[in-house]
């Protein structure tokens, strides 16, 4: 599904061919499980590496690493919440907004998230989708965002990518 710059699909986010992929990282930044796994498991060594070199990011921020063996050029690695640790919304906004802004920083056309923090950090998925996807429309509201032209949203499962087509069609009625 598609709503202006902004992409719904169900896939692998390891297969991606945007200039950027997003990983929901801890704020160790150690490839374990999930997402990240996969991301260690295509992209090869040379992404852990870069990050175990950065060494830590703390919830609510993201930094970039390389994309090794991946499709993508780069690794945006967001710091979600996990539930339970307090202002969660917040904290998934600021991971949010942080990895559009590294993507800004690094001048790229396009980027793919996953559901940040809905795995192993038990995130809601419909509260995720609310607040990833609002701040995606936020983005493109403003003025000084330049770059990024198309943002997508890959999801593993058929139930969260209903969960998020859903949540764009009440943001965005209009479509």
């Amino acid at each position: 599904m598609k709503s202006g710059p902004i992409e719904l699909m169900q896939g692998d986010i390891t297969e991606m061919a945007t200039d950027a992929i997003v990983n929901p990282s801890n704020t160790s930044l150690v490839l374990g499980a999930g997402v990240s796994g996969a991301i260690a498991a295509k992209g090869g060594d040379a992404i852990q590496i870069e990050m175990s070199k950065i060494g830590q990011c703390p919830v609510g921020d993201a930094v970039v690493t390389g994309a090794g063996n991946l499709k993508a050029r780069y690794v945006i690695h967001a710091v979600g919440p996990r539930m339970g640790e307090g202002n969660e919304d917040n904290k998934l906004h600021m991971a949010t907004l942080a990895s559009l802004k590294r993507a800004e920083e690094l001048k790229i056309q396009s980027i793919s998230f996953p559901a940040i923090s809905t795995g192993v950090f038990g995130f809601p998925v419909d509260r995720c989708a609310a607040i990833m996807l609002s701040t995606a429309l936020d983005h493109f509201a403003r003025e000084e965002n330049q770059s990024l032209r198309r943002i997508v949203f890959c999801l593993f499962t058929k139930g969260d990518l209903d969960v998020f087509i859903n949540t764009l069609k009440w943001l965005k009625p209009d479509m």
